[in-house]
């Protein structure tokens, strides 16, 4: 069976976790296709918007407990060969936040551990009123991967990414909203990948270059001080002022239509 399925179509990618049966938890083979299936989008130039979701109940519970410790994630070897496997799958979350592209997550049921790590990487976060969300670390005894505690904290706030990390409670889904962690709650989850998709299909008829330019600034922004984020902007804003969306866009704004951009 296909761990990990990806369907394009209208510029979207949308990458689907397809462990079902065990709440698309994670075990190495898992995450070999999973990291496979964004590199391959994330360098499609047809691909202009990701989507990641989960098949069955679940987005993704994390890892697999019954593969051994963690999920059996990476654990083979030594310490050090170890950390350089979790390192190495721990790219999936770098593709979902750095790709020059949006990244939508799709939640629904379980997102626990590093399935919120994951959901957590990618631009934007929908869900559906069953989802519940849950970083789970502690509750097995260990710290926690996929960047959750860098990104949880820019999302949410360092006071509630604590809360979230050091309690372990469950973050059902209108919480998630109070907390910003989604942008919003769909009554199903039928409701919520229709949303999902009607908004990655918008995006990905956008300006892709400026979109990338866009998530670029915001990125820096995470990590850059004021004076050299400033001279980045710059920089991109120039750029993207002599582009073909660009004169596409003001040409369309002055006879009052909707732009075409095809790049």
């Amino acid at each position: 069976m296909t761990l990990v399925h990806t369907q394009q179509a209208a510029g979207v990618a949308t990458v689907t976790m397809n462990r079902p049966e065990r709440l698309n938890t994670m075990t190495d083979p898992f995450l070999e296709e999973l990291l496979a299936a964004l590199e391959q989008v994330a360098d499609d130039r047809g691909v202009r918007a990701v989507v990641l979701r989960g098949a069955g109940s679940a987005f993704c519970a994390g890892g697999d407990l019954k593969a051994g410790v963690g999920g059996g994630v990476g654990d083979a070897g030594s310490l050090s060969t170890a950390t350089g496997n979790l390192r190495r799958f721990m790219r999936i979350a770098q593709l979902l936040h750095l790709m020059p592209k949006p990244t939508i997550a799709a939640v629904h049921g379980a997102c626990a551990g590093a399935g919120l790590s994951l959901a957590c990487a990618a631009d934007l976060r929908y869900a559906s009123r069953s989802a519940v969300f849950v970083t789970a670390f502690l509750k097995v005894g260990m710290t926690g991967d996929f960047g959750g505690t860098w990104t949880l904290p820019r999302i949410v706030g360092r006071s509630r990414a604590r809360e979230a990390y050091l309690l372990g409670d469950r973050i059902d889904a209108r919480k998630a909203l109070d907390w910003g962690l989604v942008t919003e709650v769909l009554d199903s989850d039928d409701e919520l990948h229709q949303r999902v998709e009607d908004l990655a299909r918008g995006l990905a008829a956008g300006p892709t270059e400026a979109q990338a330019g866009v998530k670029a600034n915001l990125n820096d922004g995470e990590s850059l001080g004021f004076v050299e984020a400033l001279d980045r902007e710059a920089a991109r804003h120039i750029r993207s002022s002599r582009s073909v969306d660009a004169v596409e866009a003001t040409k369309a704004f002055l006879e009052k239509r909707v732009p075409t951009f095809h790049r």
